[in-house]
């Protein structure tokens, strides 16, 4: 954890996993324009301590910024590793990341160092 300078409370450090996930694959053949599918891209899975620690409960909304742009998504309590949030592929992940390739012609898409706040 580090505290920002310019807020009273304090940000997490996480390492961010986009994801497919099978729930996701299922409603785009149904369409990404329903309410399930929005759901599953605008939530976020995290540990249960790193919640504890972070100060919010699954439901609780989220900041997610990387050095590319920011996106919120909603908390939900899963069995993941300690210290990494993983959210399936969709429009807000899209927010977070640019345009280098590193060589590739995609984008870095997994691992990204964020920085995660609770949205009051």
């Amino acid at each position: 954890m580090w505290f920002h300078p310019r807020r009273a409370e304090i940000d997490m450090r996480f390492l961010l996993m986009p994801i497919r996930s099978n729930k996701q694959g299922v409603q785009i053949n149904v369409g990404k324009d329903g309410d399930e599918y929005n759901a599953i891209v605008n939530t976020v899975q995290i540990h249960p301590d790193d919640l504890k620690e972070l100060g919010g409960t699954s439901g609780a909304t989220i900041r997610v910024r990387t050095d590319v742009g920011e996106a919120t998504f909603t908390l939900k309590e899963a069995n993941v590793p300690r210290g990494l949030l993983f959210v399936p592929y969709g429009p807000p992940t899209c927010q977070l990341y640019g345009g280098d390739t590193d060589g590739t012609g995609m984008p870095t898409s997994k691992g990204w160092d964020v920085e995660v706040e609770l949205v009051p």
